[in-house]
C-alpha cells in the first residue's frame, strides 16, 4: 500500500485559512492573518507564510491591498448564462448581452470602433477574401469599476456598411439587434473556451495578480443559412465569472 503524503505545510496553512473563511470567521473584506501573524501562530518561515497567503489569492479567495494585508474578496462571481445571453428573448428585446451577464450590477464599457483589413484567420473563418475589410468593436468590459474582461468582434464591412455597427454606440439590443435590423439575424452560435495564462498587456488592463489565468472565449454568430456573422474573441479575468450552461436532456 502506498505510503500516504502529508500536504506541504503552506497548503495546510492555506487550507486551514480557506475552510475558516468559508465558516464566516472572516467576512468580505475583512483582513485575514498575515505573513508575520503566520510565522508567529504556524512556526514557519516566510516563504512558507507568503506561500499559503499566495495560494488564497490564486483561487480568487483574497485581495492583497499594498501596504495593508490580505482581505477576503467582496467581489461577487459574474455568472455568465451562455443560454440567457445568447438567446433572441435577450437582445431582441432590446437588451444587451453584456447587461444579461450583469444582472443589474454597476457596469460601463469602452469602445473603440475601426474599419480594418481581416486578419488572416479572422477572414478565413468569416470567409471573406484577403484583403477583406472588417469592422473591429474593441471593448473593455468593467464591473463595479473593475476590469473584468476584453472583447474584440469582427464583422464583414459589406454586411454592416453605414449601419449603427459602425459606431461606439450601436442602439438598444447591440450589435445582433442591429444585424436584425438589417435582415441578417444570428440563428445559431458557437462558442471555443479554454483557460490559459494572460500574454501581451491582458494582465495589465484586466488587473491580474500573478498566476491568475484568464478565460479565452472565441464565439462565432451564424446566419439561417450557415453564413458566418461576426467573430468575437473575449478575454475573461477567471476570477472573476462563473461560466453556466444550462443544457436539456
Amino acid at each position: 500500500m502506498p505510503k500516504r503524503t502529508e500536504p506541504p505545510k503552506y497548503r495546510e496553512i492555506a487550507n486551514a485559512l480557506r475552510a475558516a473563511i468559508e465558516r464566516g470567521e472572516y467576512q468580505p473584506g475583512q483582513r485575514i492573518p498575515g505573513e508575520n501573524d503566520l510565522i508567529r501562530d504556524h512556526g514557519v518561515s516566510r516563504n512558507t507564510a507568503r506561500d499559503a497567503l499566495a495560494v488564497l489569492r490564486h483561487e480568487g479567495i483574497t485581495d492583497t491591498r499594498r501596504g495593508a494585508g490580505n482581505f477576503v474578496r467582496q467581489f461577487q462571481l459574474i455568472p455568465r448564462s451562455a443560454n440567457r445571453r445568447l438567446s433572441r428573448s435577450t437582445w431582441g428585446e432590446g437588451r444587451s448581452i453584456w447587461s444579461a451577464d450583469m444582472q443589474g450590477r454597476p457596469s460601463a464599457e469602452d469602445v473603440d470602433v475601426e474599419e480594418i483589413v481581416a486578419p488572416e484567420r479572422i477572414a478565413g473563418i468569416l470567409g471573406i477574401p484577403a484583403g477583406g475589410h472588417v469592422w473591429r468593436r474593441s471593448r473593455t468590459h468593467l464591473s463595479e469599476g473593475r476590469p473584468v474582461q476584453l472583447s474584440t468582434s469582427y464583422l464583414p464591412a459589406e454586411l454592416v456598411v453605414g449601419s449603427p455597427i459602425t459606431q461606439p454606440d450601436t442602439g438598444p439590443g447591440g450589435v445582433y439587434a442591429r444585424l436584425l435590423d438589417l435582415g441578417h439575424p444570428p440563428a445559431r452560435f458557437r462558442e471555443e473556451v479554454r483557460a490559459r495564462m494572460p500574454i501581451g498587456d491582458e494582465a495589465k488592463v484586466l488587473k491580474l495578480a500573478a498566476g491568475v489565468p484568464v478565460v479565452h472565449i472565441v464565439r462565432t454568430a451564424f446566419e439561417e443559412d450557415g453564413r458566418p456573422l461576426e467573430v468575437n474573441e473575449m478575454v475573461l479575468d477567471g476570477n472573476s465569472y462563473l461560466l453556466q450552461y444550462d443544457i436539456d436532456a
